[in-house]
């Protein structure tokens, strides 16, 4: 049926008449809603037995014995309720359930198309908002406009019968579908408002929250267990939960839920193979697959779900060799196409990729995800590319042209570093993007807008990142961060993307601080609270840290933590050690087993060492490492903790750590907290006054004699905390406050040697980076101004000041190359002074023969035509060069 037709169908519908009222059979229906589905059947049963019937008993008793997974029985049933009911169109959509989960999939296309005929044909027999629902779900199926569907139908549907579920539950699931999920939220809690014991409402609202709020969706999700403890649905969500959390246990647990209530659940199944496929179980795999096809051969929904999870685990390549599986069964199916196009796009093979997108938005219109995409593709059209035989990068065009050359040398010397130290050969080119706007990197990274606190990501062979353009807050070390997802690149691939996210994480931070000590994180106030106290996440539930942590802060713990892991482990056991855990990670052995396995083969060898044992029998070898192996996990989690908590204790020893009452629950950072009263004023004067070292008396002490411009009093006790607490860095640091004194009294020496330690040690600090230019170029000391304005740089490449500075001090000393592309940056950011920027970039280009020297002189003039220095230069590059200069080497291009 054509859309034109639709709509005129859409019209009559809702012309002015009375709409039917639903049929209750309000016992029956508690049992289902409140998940006792066997109880359901027997109850409709029996009174069928007994002579009753009607739509809403049949409807009922179908539904019922899915959720139990009696499919043959239901089809049997089904078939008897069409010809006891044959013009109930809300039976029809319900066959359609029904011969799709027998297998039939011709059958439920034609219940579909019946719907539509019987409406379209007598529209004013289904007035009534049961059958207005039931006709705009088969409408949308039949290509109807989604947006007349919601505006026309389900809402016409609500205003009728404010009460009716099936309203919410479809308007819902079409926005689910079309990844609107503030929308479905919207529909979901306008459901909820009325029909607030409905467990089915609470689930829809979990999964609309789940891309966006965790606490949320856990909320709706306990909600909804509340109401329904069989509700299935809410059970497969907290496996996927427990799944992306490595929580494979917990996952079995529910799934083995699920199998009481319904044995053949294809998406339980489903998740049942994935785990199989995680614990490298080929065979269970397999059987798992068969027994989610079991009723329907050709069910594309099976091989979605199996590859959407395995593509959330980073298994690109199986994920979308399921999506190309699904498509086989249903070459239409489009969830299968859409993950495949993002799947693809991931493995860095785009041109199919960007191609399947485009389908699936030319396919469906109001998908958004497909339409982010296809505005995306668009956008990165216009982007610039550097590139070498190594790497393939994007950049926004006037960002490649600012630091490019900058990420193609840190990615070249990280690609060199890493991959020597692990042993790896990468065989096929990085690609990397850099984004100039959050929300496309959202988009290319998640398929959604949002995420805003991800600096960057890697799939593998493709990194996302966001760039200096995007702020977070506080600034952040671009190079550190690449460093960082190239480290990505090398042990995902070593893997073959078979590491937890904590390891995956850990090695990551561990390796940014290795490369450089200001990079990465390290103990802090903070930090060292959480870990003595009660903070610490064991090893082997890590990565669960990352997937709901209780706030921000928590989050950044977990990276922290992951990579104090991999350090004990390395010190411990050396990184051979750690390599061979990676290696045996890409053969499919789960991280625990793994480490315990290492650790206690490590231990053997040590107490072989000891004893000087020269037992040969390898049966009698093997069994003692298998007995090790039993308590190494447990042992392992016990020594980092110890070594988690000395690293804690061993910050800043000669600090007095206690904190008075009222700071014990105090944000993080001072600017964060609120006032304090009087009282509490007085009782921190009396406290503090017993602590001459407190490190929180001696920082908030700093903080008001600062306030008060008491500078000579806060250079005493700034320079006391940095005595004993030399790497405290941050926005709060006393390096700081102390520069700030030393400045306010005109010590400039005493200044610059503080900010000096500072910047040693701040990976982003630019306001100290700025101010050592300006001081360095004062001094005259241009190695200082050229190092600070790198620094400067690899924080925020798109200012003109830390270029100004290094063309200034390449000039001065002698690295002309250097002065060329730092002068041509500064030409990108349009400075106040363009003609004395052209001049200086003429003068050192005709200083190593590059022909356009004059070019650049001549837009100095442009700009300036009396800029008497310009016209000499002018001059001398007109005049005929002498013989030597004609063998001169050619300069390379004035741009970066």
């Amino acid at each position: 049926m054509r859309r034109s037709s639709l709509a005129i169908v859409l019209l009559r519908l809702l012309l002015p008449g009375s709409f039917a009222a639903a049929a209750g059979l309000e016992e029956a229906q508690n049992q289902y809603l409140s998940g006792d589905y066997r109880g359901c059947v027997a109850s409709i049963e029996k009174e069928i037995q007994d002579g009753a019937g009607g739509e809403e008993r049949y409807l009922l008793l179908s539904k019922a014995l899915l959720a139990s997974g009696r499919y043959p029985e239901a089809l049997k049933s089904m078939t008897n309720a069409l010809r006891q009911e044959p013009d109930s169109i809300r039976l029809r959509w319900q066959a359609r359930e029904v011969f799709l989960g027998n297998g039939e999939p011709e059958r439920a296309g034609q219940m579909a198309d019946e719907i539509v005929q019987r409406v379209s044909s007598d529209p004013r027999t289904y007035r009534d908002p049961a059958s207005l629902v039931v006709f705009g779900q088969a409408a949308l199926l039949k290509n109807a406009d989604p947006k007349r569907v919601l505006d026309q139908l389900f809402d016409a549907a609500r205003k009728a019968d404010p009460k009716l579920r099936e309203v919410y539950l479809a308007g819902g699931e079409l926005a689910l579908e079309k990844h609107d999920f503030a929308l479905a939220a919207k529909k979901f809690e306008e459901g909820l408002k009325q029909l607030p014991e409905d467990a089915d409402l609470h689930y829809g609202l979990a999964r609309a929250y789940a891309p966006s709020d965790q606490a949320l969706m856990a909320a709706s999700l306990e909600a909804a267990l509340e109401r329904n403890s069989n509700h299935v649905g809410s059970l497969l969500l907290l496996a996927e939960r427990a799944i992306d959390a490595e929580e494979y246990p917990e996952a079995d647990r529910l799934l083995e839920h699920v199998k009481l209530i319904n044995e053949w659940q294809p998406e339980a199944w489903a998740y049942r193979a994935v785990l199989a496929h995680l614990r490298n179980l080929p065979a269970a795999e397999t059987s798992a697959r068969e027994a989610g096809l079991k009723f329907w051969p050709a069910n594309p929904q099976v091989d979605y779900f199996i590859g959407l999870k395995l593509s959330q685990k980073y298994r690109f390549a199986e994920g979308a060799g399921h999506q190309r599986q699904a498509l086989q069964f249903d070459p239409e199916y489009l969830p299968a196409k859409a993950q495949l196009a993002q799947d693809l796009l991931r493995l860095g093979e785009e041109t199919e990729g960007w191609k399947l997108a485009q389908q699936v938005q030319k396919e469906d219109g109001y998908d958004v995800e497909a339409y982010n995409l296809v505005n995306l593709h668009q956008t990165m059209g216009k982007f610039a590319t550097v590139t070498n035989e190594d790497f393939l990068i994007r950049m926004s065009a006037r960002e490649a042209a600012l630091y490019g050359s900058q990420v193609l040398e840190l990615l070249t010397r990280a690609r060199s570093n890493l991959c020597a130290k692990y042993g790896m050969e990468l065989k096929r080119p990085t690609i990397v993007e850099i984004f100039p706007e959050q929300k496309d990197f959202a988009v290319r990274t998640f398929g959604m807008p949002g995420n805003p606190g991800y600096l960057g990501v890697c799939f593998g062979t493709v990194v996302t990142a966001n760039s200096p353009a995007v702020q977070h807050g506080h600034p952040i070390n671009w190079q550190a961060v690449l460093w960082h997802e190239f480290c990505h690149v090398v042990t995902l691939q070593m893997t073959r993307n078979k590491m937890p996210r904590w390891l995956s994480e850990g090695i990551s931070v561990y390796e940014e601080s290795q490369a450089n000590p200001s990079w990465g994180q390290h103990m802090k106030p903070d930090y060292r609270e959480m870990a003595l106290g009660d903070e610490l996440t064991p090893v082997s539930r890590l990565s669960a840290a990352f997937l709901s942590p209780k706030s921000e802060h928590h989050l950044q713990f977990a990276y922290y933590e992951s990579s104090l892991v991999v350090e004990f482990l390395v010190k411990r056991y050396g990184l051979e050690k750690l390599k061979a855990i990676l290696r045996e990670l890409s053969e499919g052995v789960e991280i625990n087993q793994a480490l315990a396995r290492h650790i206690a083969a490590a231990r053997n060898e040590g107490e072989q060492k000891v004893t000087g044992s020269k037992e040969s029998d390898a049966a009698s070898e093997l069994k003692k490492a298998n007995g090790a192996e039993d308590d190494a996990m447990e042992e392992f989690e016990n020594e980092f903790a110890e070594f988690a908590r000395e690293r804690a204790e061993n910050l800043a020893p000669g600090l007095d750590w206690e904190k008075p009452e009222s700071e014990k629950d105090a944000a993080p950072h001072p600017h964060q907290r609120k006032p304090p009263t009087r009282t509490d004023e007085e009782s921190w004067e009396a406290w503090a006054k017993t602590r001459p070292t407190n490190f929180w008396v001696m920082t908030r002490q700093a903080e008001q004699m600062v306030e008060e411009k008491q500078w000579p009093e806060v250079k005493i006790v700034a320079q006391r905390l940095l005595d004993l607490y030399p790497d405290f860095t941050g926005p709060d640091s006393p390096y700081r406050m102390l520069a700030a004194a030393h400045r306010a009294l005109g010590e400039t020496n005493a200044e610059r040697e503080v900010l000096g330690k500072f910047a040693e040690r701040d990976d982003e600090a630019a306001d100290a980076y700025q101010r050592l230019m300006e001081l360095g170029a004062v001094a005259r000391d241009w190695p200082a101004v050229a190092q600070n304005a790198r620094r400067y740089l690899a924080v925020n490449p798109l200012l003109a000041s830390p270029y100004r500075f290094l063309a200034e001090a390449s000039e001065q000393t002698g690295d002309t190359r250097g002065a060329i592309t730092a002068y041509g940056a500064l030409l990108e950011l349009e400075p106040s002074d363009p003609a004395e920027v052209h001049f200086r970039l003429a003068e050192l280009l005709h200083r190593v023969g590059d022909p356009s020297a004059r070019r650049h002189v001549l837009q100095a003039l442009e700009d300036a035509p009396r800029f008497q220095d310009a016209l000499r230069l002018l001059l001398k590059i007109n005049s005929p060069p002498p013989q030597t200069r004609a063998s001169s080497p050619t300069a390379v291009n004035a741009t970066p």
